[in-house]
This record gives structure tokens, sequence and C-alpha cells, in this order.
């Protein structure tokens, strides 16, 4: 099983919205053979509360285009780690220290991630070069 075409849509439109607002380390994990409540994550983080916010605007933004709505959110009023959860994925936006002292892509790490748009940098905005956040695996 595989996360749905859907999902793989949800995802990329999330990743070009946090791309967008600059977040970093972008990347997406297709947990659909191991969770039955998802069938991706996204993972991104920013330097500062501010900035998570903006990415989590933007990706909230992003996804009401595609008629998406949040079924929970958690963690808006911090700003460290902000939970989005659509069913068809769950979008994390974090915090980095927050990343990194977690470590959710430890616990993922054996799942396939999903590629993701050429045009999603990791912290450099769309259309201004960077590394691809799709180019650490492939879509299974």
């Amino acid at each position: 099983m595989t996360a749905t075409d859907r999902a793989v849509d949800l995802v990329s439109t999330a990743a070009r919205a946090a791309s967008d607002k600059l977040a970093e380390n972008i990347i997406a994990y297709d947990v659909s053979e191991q969770l039955i409540i998802t069938d991706a994550f996204v993972l991104c983080s920013a330097p500062n509360d501010r900035q998570v916010k903006a990415v989590v605007d933007e990706i909230e933004e992003r996804l009401r285009e595609k008629d998406a709505k949040p079924l929970r959110r958690e963690g808006e009023r911090e700003g460290r780690w902000v939970l989005l959860d659509y069913g068809d994925i769950v979008v994390h936006v974090q915090h980095d220290e927050e990343r990194v002292y977690y470590s959710l892509e430890r616990i993922w790490r054996d799942c396939p991630t999903i590629d993701l748009p050429e045009s999603v940098t990791s912290g450099q905005g769309a259309g201004r070069g960077g590394a691809s956040g799709g180019d650490t695996g492939a879509r299974a």
C-alpha cells in the first residue's frame, strides 16, 4: 500500500508553500504502511517562532485552495511545533531546536520518502536555487 494520489498532491502543495516561506529541511515520508490514520508526513523547520507561524499560515492557505481543511491543529500558540492534521497527510512545522531534539526523521527513516517538486528548496525560497528536498529518496 502506498500513499494515495490525493495525499501526494497535498504533500507537494504543502512542501511548495513551506519552501516559499523559507522553511528548512523539507522532507515527506509515505507512512501509509505503518499507520492507518494517515498516508504521509511532511516535516519542515524554521529558525524562530515567528517563521514557524508564517510557514503554517502559508501551508494552510495553499491547502485550503485545494479544498483541504485541517481536522486538527496543535501547538500554534507556542509556535515551537505546529501539527496540522489533514487526514490524508499530517504536516509538522517545527522550530529548529524541536526538530533536532525530537528527530522525527530517525523515527520514520524506514519509511519511503516522497519526491518533492523541483521548485521545493530547503530554506532558500522558490526559484532561488539550493538543494531540492526531493533528492532524498524515491516515492514507493
